[in-house]
């Protein structure tokens, strides 16, 4: 069974946009306005209209569209010629495998913060944790981090928290669509909302906003003009966010207990410091992205 099918960009014979033609001429327009990677891009567009994958996208490479199908795809290549995220133009982000719907309500996932759950999985294995955990997700976004770590083991319980009701509601659509609903807990607040004091959490992590006030006019159009700025921005230095998260996890997790954040490789020196000022926190370990870069520092509860 062939996936859907394709457009030819207003040119006069069909026939003469099979869909190989057709990705080869999108890649190069988008090349043209600037597009990171517009093979990549005009491959996903497409696969998305045919609602079929990628790889089925190369066992048709022959076939050509109906008029739908081109008119659909030439307006989403359109708006990202524009600047439009392609996460947000197909509605979802693979992340940790797994696809996760995407709106401008949220942060797109990054495969830099795979490395958060990389760290929150290597904690467990080196400490030698078994059972039921509890953990925490804060700035949950689209749910991507708590809802991948609950999906790697059944016995692990997330809350995810978020201080932007619409985003909430993208993540509780991703819980629903990991089937997770059993796992996970939402809350709409800031840092631990309306949880109890009592409980404590074995590991909190977070992708907290960490970018400057000064930085944030330098971003990429296509990320300051679509992605929402309350993800992104973490004050006048960075480290705000970061700093109250830090006070606010020291009563909420148990000692020997694990804070994994994400941060910016420029502010690796800060917070640094700020564990190891800190008479309740202890630097464990920090985590380089796969550029090299200081991607995620881990902290232990004293």
């Amino acid at each position: 069974m062939s996936c859907g099918r394709s457009r030819r960009l207003n040119k006069p014979e069909e026939a003469s946009w099979p869909i190989l033609r057709l990705i080869e001429w999108t890649t190069s327009y988008l090349a043209d306005k600037g597009a990171e990677s517009p093979r990549l891009d005009a491959e996903v567009l497409l696969a998305s209209v045919r609602q079929c994958s990628r790889i089925e996208l190369y066992t048709a490479f022959n076939e050509v569209a109906d008029e739908a199908t081109r008119g659909a795809y030439k307006s989403l290549v359109q708006r990202r010629a524009a600047g439009e995220p392609v996460a947000y133009l197909v509605g979802f982000r693979e992340f940790y495998s797994r696809d996760f719907k995407v709106t401008p309500a949220v942060l797109i996932p990054r495969p830099e913060t795979e490395f958060v759950v990389i760290a929150a999985l290597d904690f467990v294995s080196d400490r030698g944790l078994s059972g039921s955990l509890r953990m925490a997700d804060i700035g949950t976004g689209s749910g991507n981090v708590g809802i991948t770590l609950a999906k790697e083991n059944p016995s692990w319980n997330v809350v995810a928290i978020d201080i932007q009701p619409d985003a909430l509601e993208i993540a509780r659509q991703n819980v629903a669509h990991h089937a997770v609903d059993e796992q996970m807990e939402l809350r709409c607040g800031p840092y631990y909302a309306q949880e109890s004091e009592t409980v404590l959490f074995d590991i909190v992590v977070s992708n907290p906003p960490y970018v400057t006030s000064n930085e944030y006019d330098d971003l990429p159009a296509t990320v300051r003009d679509y992605e929402p700025k309350i993800a992104l921005v973490g004050g006048d230095r960075g480290t705000e966010v970061i700093e109250q998260l830090i006070e606010e996890s020291t009563p909420r997790v148990r000692p020997e207990g694990a804070l994994v954040v994400e941060i910016s490789p420029m502010l690796e020196a800060d917070v640094t410091a700020l564990i190891e000022q800190h008479a309740l926190w202890q630097l464990h370990k920090v985590y380089k992205d796969h550029a090299g870069h200081s991607r995620v520092i881990v902290a232990i509860r004293a």
